[in-house]
């Protein structure tokens, strides 16, 4: 069946998400992330594209951009091969790292700019992996508090307000409010809370909690767990730190 062409934005801004082929882990720890983060700031200075937000989860990353000289099929293919060859040869692998087609939408209207915008930092408090919003250290939230980093952070505040000391108040309030947002999806799904996963987890594997997923034979623990990845859409990360199952095993299932 042959591709659908991207629909093309003409304000030049994309919401694009990149994800692990398989859904696997594609940061692993904090030099990957640190690395990505390297990559997408030099090539931001080489092709002069603009970067509103971003967030990294251990499979994924939500990029809010603005196309600068380079097309944004170019710059993700430049952005991806340079990571992936760094990965390959830390974690002594071939292959592809990344699902081959990015997802991405187009952003046209300030108002589905700043839905966006909050998406992509509320993603960690969505998928339960913080409480607070700031405290997450791999989303650019934190750029725009500190007025620190290379996330083009003056468009979106100014249109909060001029004032930036107002600008920035708004800003925290705006991420703050409780909403049903949906943008770009994982598979046109929401990313699960702890709290949504652990209920899946212990009904498909009839236990009481979480961790007794160890106490059961290797081989029904390997079946549940390539259900929990392949049909429930739980990734590795979530899946390790519920049951305490290394991610290692988890992988294999």
């Amino acid at each position: 069946m042959p591709r659908v062409a991207r629909k093309l934005s003409a304000s030049g801004i994309y919401h694009v998400m990149v994800r692990g082929i398989n859904r696997q882990d594609v940061f692993l720890d904090t030099e990957d992330v640190k690395r990505y983060l390297h990559a997408l700031e030099k090539l931001k200075k080489d092709t002069n594209f603009s970067l509103y937000a971003y967030c990294f989860m251990s499979n994924h990353v939500h990029l809010l951009i603005k196309e600068g000289s380079i097309p944004l099929g170019l710059l993700m293919r430049r952005l991806g091969s340079s990571y992936v060859f760094w990965y390959n040869r830390k974690y002594d692998r071939i292959g592809y790292l990344f699902q081959d087609r990015y997802k991405s939408e187009t952003v046209e209207d300030e108002s589905y700019f700043l839905t966006v915008l909050r998406y992509i930092h509320q993603n960690p408090i969505k998928a339960g992996l913080t409480k607070r919003i700031e405290s997450y250290p791999w989303s650019s939230y934190p750029d725009y508090l500190s007025g620190k980093g290379f996330t083009d952070s003056e468009v979106p505040l100014a249109m909060f307000d001029t004032n930036r000391k107002k600008a920035k108040k708004e800003f925290i309030d705006y991420h703050r409010l409780i909403n049903e947002d949906h943008c770009l999806e994982v598979d046109g799904k929401q990313l699960l809370s702890d709290q949504e996963a652990e209920k899946i987890i212990t009904k498909l594997c009839h236990i009481k909690q979480c961790s007794d997923l160890q106490d059961l034979s290797k081989v029904l623990a390997s079946e549940y767990l390539r259900r929990l990845k392949e049909i429930n859409h739980l990734s590795v990360r979530q899946i390790e730190r519920l049951t305490g199952i290394d991610r290692n095993i988890i992988d294999r299932a």
